[in-house]
């Protein structure tokens, strides 16, 4: 009886395994990892945008992954995605922090999840296309708590008492890093490569802890590309996981964002100058942002020495002389109408930068009308005497 006891209490103690500290942290770091990788591989990139297609065997591999370690339901999450990307940063978006605050989507972000998976309308709406064979209605959907009990049972029976933590850290993994990072700081705090309409940021360049969600800007400024790194300093590792996928089979890559090619010598604008510049207007519009700060460091002495504004002021119209024009409200409006009186040239740069825009939204114009518009803009350009509006349009006259 007594050796019975303490190979029971043996067993609670260590499990099958009788691992080590380091071998259980490995398996957690390893699990949690492998988890993390099937939401941004399968779930995301492949489910909710379509931007790539997975072979039968890791598209299965995942969803019974996610089943036991998440217990999240594939049209449940692609529905949601779907609509924040549609509804972004307004009240109907399920977990923005712009309308819910920062702390709510950060600490409460599984509970919004679950409230916006009861809403038929959004699944109904959003979930087309997602898996619905047999396997999907009659377990993952139907049973999708029983999985993450099963992780439970496995994980005590491998390491004993401590595998309830280890099941405890993979329960909060998701939650606390894709609910409440990446929805949540990843539309609060960070750095933006590209000015889109949102207000989604990049938190990390080193896209490896949160699988490459952590380029959250890059992912929405080019929703249904498979690889978020757009610069030669982010590494997104979720990406290498789908091109070593690729390479043998596995996964075929459907769409990633568009890279500019610029000829050298180049100087006619054509219409495959336009059609270059239209496809790249992100790109387009962050290079001109970088243009805008480099004429910011030549007028900035004259502003504060001889036109007398305050540092506030100066920093705060900073900011929004590279904001959108789009999105800046009445008063910003104003602040930058307070600014141009005493600079002509970053007002010149501002209304340009206004034009510039309106020759990929003016839909109703034909392609020859809109190529003369960008000569024109370009001649204007090069026109002004603004150095850095020259160098700009220079740059603009080579896509190719």
């Amino acid at each position: 009886m007594s050796n019975f006891i303490a190979a029971a209490l043996d067993f609670i103690s260590n499990g099958l395994t009788h691992a080590t500290g380091w071998h259980i942290f490995a398996y957690t770091m390893i699990v949690t990892h492998i988890t993390i990788a099937s939401v941004t591989i399968f779930l995301h990139r492949c489910q909710a945008h379509r931007a790539l297609d997975l072979h039968a065997i890791p598209s299965h591999f995942f969803r019974f992954w996610l089943w036991l370690t998440t217990g999240q339901v594939t049209k449940e999450w692609a529905s949601i995605h779907r609509k924040h990307h549609a509804k972004c940063e307004t009240e109907e978006d399920p977990h923005s922090p712009v309308t819910r605050g920062i702390k709510t989507v950060f600490w409460q972000g599984a509970e919004l999840y679950r409230a916006e998976s009861k809403n038929k309308e959004t699944m109904i709406k959003y979930g087309h296309g997602t898996p619905d064979d047999w396997i999907e209605r009659n377990l993952y959907t139907r049973f999708s708590w029983q999985g993450v009990a099963l992780m439970l049972v496995i994980n005590f029976l491998l390491f004993g008492a401590i595998g309830i933590t280890v099941w405890a850290i993979q329960m909060m993994w998701i939650p606390v890093n894709a609910a409440g990072i990446i929805n949540g700081i990843g539309h609060y705090w960070g750095y933006r490569n590209y000015d889109c309409a949102d207000a989604s940021t990049n938190i990390l360049p080193i896209g490896i802890f949160i699988g490459g969600e952590e380029l959250h800007n890059n992912h929405h400024t080019f929703g249904t590309s498979a690889k978020f790194s757009t610069k030669w300093y982010e590494f997104d590792i979720g990406w290498v996981y789908i091109q070593i996928m690729q390479s043998v089979g596995l996964a075929k890559v459907k769409k990633v964002a568009p890279e500019p090619k610029l000829l050298s010598g180049k100087t006619v604008v054509d219409q495959v100058t336009l059609q270059s510049v239209i496809a790249n207007r992100y790109e387009v519009m962050a290079k001109y942002t970088k243009s805008l700060k480099k004429m910011w460091q030549v007028e900035v002495a004259h502003l504060r020495e001889k036109a007398k504004l305050e540092d506030a002021f100066l920093a705060s119209s900073k900011k929004l002389l590279q904001c959108e024009p789009g999105r800046l409200q009445a008063v910003d409006v104003q602040q930058l109408k307070e600014l141009f009186a005493h600079s002509k040239a970053l007002k010149t740069m501002h209304e340009m930068r206004v034009e510039l825009n309106t020759i990929w939204d003016r839909s109703s114009d034909t392609r020859e009308q809109l190529v003369q518009k960008l000569q024109d803009w370009c001649l204007r350009a090069e026109e002004s005497g603004i150095q850095a509006l020259q160098e700009f349009s220079f740059r603009l006259r080579s896509y190719a």
